[in-house]
Parts: structure tokens; C-alpha cells; sequence
């Protein structure tokens, strides 16, 4: 049975050149999707079990001869690519050097994000796995700062219409509908940012983008986990640092879009799909010296 997302509800279609195959049988034995079988000494292809191909890609990557391709489900035969023998992916140490530099920036130079790392940004945030492909992650995004300006004065707009929704009276009055550490967090937080959001604006502060640059707003479908948008904005971020760039996860921003069918229509963010983070960008106004170590709430072996 075909998995329906937003995108596709069919199957991919599979098809095995047999006079090529070397009966190695690595294609069935990652082929999790189940359509993938091994019988009379051929891979056989059999869409009736399990869930069909979801056009994961996993068979055609691990053939060593290349003759099982995969079509649908937004996926091609023609988007499989060779590793170059020169590369070489990152090592623990450099990768862990990248995170534990990077910052939270919230301060800018004037100067404008490229194209050239904008699109290395998208397609760092592709690559970002997903529950189910093809990915239901969208990305809107809002370059130069007159564009910046103009999508943080339609969320302050937009705050100041919530103003009742988020003051205190109105979360006393849902106190019942949530846990205690939720309405805690809400009360003591939400209103308090809003308003200095609110008063920031007037004052003609940008205390919601901090005047970057770039801004881009992640959102997915409700077909999925509302995660797999995280995620790929964390893969944006890292993508970014890599670049010399700054970034800063913004959260308060799609609780506010998601409330707003008008600002969905306006920003290209279909109406059934939730808002996810926003992530700002630009080229760092100051340089740490130091990093601090982090730690997990808890950590637990089984």
C-alpha cells in the first residue's frame, strides 16, 4: 500500500536491468519498504507487499553494478550520484569543532548574504533525513533586509492582534487544558517576550530578527512529524557555519504564522502546513574567543 504525503501517492516504480545484475542481493536486504524479494535465483519486484517503494534510493545507492533504478514519488534514476574518490567527509573532530564554535548570532554586519551560499545553505537542509521521502519540509525564503523588515513588521502586526490570546487573563482561562510546567513556561515567558517584541518595534528596535539579512522559515506538511522541519533547519545551521556565517534559531515566530491564514497565503506557506523555526542568518558583527560546554539534561545507559 502507497504511502500519500502532500507530494506523491503512488509507488515508485522499479525497474532491474537483469542481464547486469550479479545476484548480490544487497538491494533486498536494504529495501525496507518490503517490494524488493530475492526468488528463483533473481531479485524480483512485488509493489503488493508491505508498503510498496517509498523512493528511498537506498537499492540503487547500494548496487555495485548500477542496474536498479527508481522512478516516482519525486525521485529519478538521474538523481543518483558517484562519491568522488578525492572526497572525504568530515572526521569526528572536525565536525565536532564546527559545533562547538558556533554561536547563537544576534549581531550583524551590513553585509548581505550571497546567493552562492543561500542555495549551499538549501541544499545542506535537503539533505536532512526525514520519517517517511520524499521530504514534506518547506523553506520560504526572505533575503536583504528591506524583506527582513517588512516580514518582522507583519509578525509584530500580527502579535499585537494575539494581544488578548497571550495575556494572563486568557492563560488563567487555559489553565485546564494544560500541564502545569506548560502553562508555568507560558505565563512567565510568552507574554514577556511578546511585549518586549512589541515595544522593541516601536521603539524601532528588531527584536525579533535582530536586522539580519536573511531569514528563512521552515514548515512541513501535516502528513509528517512537525520534527523533520527541525531538523532540516538545524542542517541549514550547520551549513551556514561552515560558511562563515552566523545563525540564530527564532521560535517564537510560527506559533504567530500559525495562527494567521493571511500571513500563510502571503508568505507561500500552504494552509495546512505547520510553521516550524525560522532561522536568521548573516556575517557575524563580533568574534568569540571562547566556547562553552554544554550538557545534556540527563543521559542514561539501558
Amino acid at each position: 500500500m502507497a504511502i500519500k504525503s502532500s507530494r506523491t501517492n503512488g509507488v515508485g516504480m522499479v525497474t532491474i536491468d537483469h542481464t547486469r545484475c550479479s545476484g548480490c542481493r544487497l538491494c533486498v536486504s536494504v529495501c525496507k519498504g518490503a517490494p524488493l524479494k530475492w526468488e528463483n535465483n533473481r531479485v524480483v519486484v512485488d509493489q503488493t507487499e508491505g508498503f510498496g517503494c517509498y523512493g528511498c534510493g537506498h537499492c540503487m545507492a547500494v548496487c555495485p553494478v548500477g542496474c536498479i533504478f527508481v522512478d516516482g514519488r519525486c525521485l529519478s534514476s538521474d538523481d543518483v550520484f558517484d562519491f568522488l574518490p578525492t572526497s572525504k567527509p568530515a572526521d569526528y573532530n572536525q565536525l565536532i569543532d564546527l559545533m562547538r564554535q558556533r554561536r547563537s548570532i544576534r549581531n550583524f554586519t551590513e553585509e548581505e548574504v550571497s546567493s552562492e551560499a543561500i542555495n549551499n545553505i538549501i541544499a545542506a537542509a535537503a539533505t536532512a533525513p526525514m520519517g517517511i521521502p520524499p521530504s514534506e519540509v518547506g523553506v520560504v525564503v526572505i533575503s536583504g533586509r528591506r524583506k527582513v523588515r517588512a516580514f518582522a513588521a507583519d509578525i509584530v502586526a500580527q502579535i499585537r492582534s494575539m494581544k488578548w490570546q497571550i495575556s494572563k487573563p486568557a492563560v488563567y482561562m487555559m489553565r485546564p487544558l494544560m500541564s502545569k510546567d506548560s502553562f508555568e513556561v507560558f505565563l512567565s515567558f510568552v507574554p514577556v517576550l511578546f511585549e518586549a517584541i512589541d515595544e522593541g518595534a516601536r521603539n524601532g528596535q528588531d527584536l525579533l530578527f535582530y536586522d539580519a539579512p536573511l531569514v528563512m522559515m521552515f514548515h512541513v506538511s501535516a502528513f509528517v512529524d512537525p520534527v523533520d522541519s527541525y531538523i532540516a533547519a538545524t542542517f541549514a545551521m550547520l551549513a551556514a557555519e561552515a560558511q562563515g556565517l552566523g545563525s540564530c534559531m527564532i521560535g517564537s515566530v510560527a506559533p504567530v504564522i500559525k495562527n494567521s491564514n493571511k500571513l500563510k497565503q502571503k508568505y507561500g506557506i500552504p494552509a495546512n502546513n505547520q510553521p516550524g523555526l525560522a532561522m536568521i542568518f548573516g556575517h557575524p558583527a563580533i568574534s568569540y574567543r571562547r566556547g562553552v560546554q554544554r550538557t545534556l539534561a540527563s543521559v542514561k545507559y539501558i
